[in-house]
């Protein structure tokens, strides 16, 4: 009985881990009323698309908040090749290394379209922290709520495959833009989405193809349209689901679990 008990546990948590590493619940981002009260301790600049904020390896000062547009972080991974580890959206933070102090930004921030960013110093952040902590704050929780959706993405990269790292990444962009403001939803760039997903041009044009046949997507010139979100969306529902057969009933429980009962 308790070795049964033992294995229902495992399959609870393993059902979990599944369920979890394709979640599509969207990120939690700094909201506009909250963005106005850090404005007081930042610089607003406004960037056309195609801007380069910073280089990679550049030094590194404070943070950056969007307050429109979109900012993709880039590492050039080889020759004429790089991988995209974020896409910073309104309400959203990137060039947080310059908090750590006298630190290098990791990634290339490039304004995917035109956009405006917040820029908090090292010393401004401080003061935000002395002056307003429940603000400051605020943006300590952004952060921590970033961090966990990297994880999450490095842990579909590993579990997933092209196919639900490919839907995965387009809802991610298609949840990131307000539709509270009565705009259409921009197209998706085919070379970002490839950057995202961190695989052959190949293998993302037959994923592409499925998608396009069964009228989810639709493809206009070099961008990609969602015709089809809650479907997209439910098309990863079978990777929530670990086969059973994963679980054998008549194998031995691990030293380990065996000790922790």
């Amino acid at each position: 009985m308790r070795h049964g008990c033992q294995r229902a546990m495992l399959r609870q948590n393993w059902c979990a881990m599944a369920t979890s590493t394709v979640s599509m619940k969207e990120i939690t981002r700094v909201a506009r009323e909250q963005r106005d009260q850090i404005a007081a301790f930042g610089a607003r600049t406004s960037w056309p698309a195609g801007f380069t904020i910073y280089e990679q390896g550049a030094a590194a000062d404070g943070i950056f908040l969007v307050l429109r547009g979109q900012v993709v972080l880039r590492n050039q991974v080889g020759a004429g090749r790089s991988f995209v580890p974020w896409v910073a959206t309104p309400g959203e933070t990137f060039g947080g290394e310059g908090l750590e102090g006298s630190a290098a930004y990791a990634s290339q921030a490039r304004a995917e379209e035109e956009s405006e960013t917040l820029h908090l110093s090292s010393t401004r952040f401080s003061a935000m922290l002395r002056e307003q902590p429940a603000t400051a704050l605020i943006l300590l929780r952004q952060i921590m709520a970033e961090r966990t959706a990297l994880l999450v993405k490095f842990g579909q990269h590993a579990m997933l495959t092209v196919e639900q790292r490919l839907i995965a990444a387009l809802v991610r962009l298609a949840q990131s833009h307000d539709t509270r403001t009565g705009s259409a939803v921009p197209a998706v760039p085919r070379r970002l989405l490839g950057e995202l997903v961190g695989a052959t041009r190949e293998s993302i044009s037959l994923v592409l193809g499925r998608l396009c046949a069964e009228g989810l997507v639709r493809r206009e010139g070099g961008g990609l349209y969602i015709s089809d979100l809650d479907k997209l969306v439910m098309r990863l529902a079978p990777a929530t689901r670990p086969a059973m057969a994963d679980f054998d009933e008549n194998a031995p429980v691990s030293a380990g679990v065996r000790q922790e009962a």
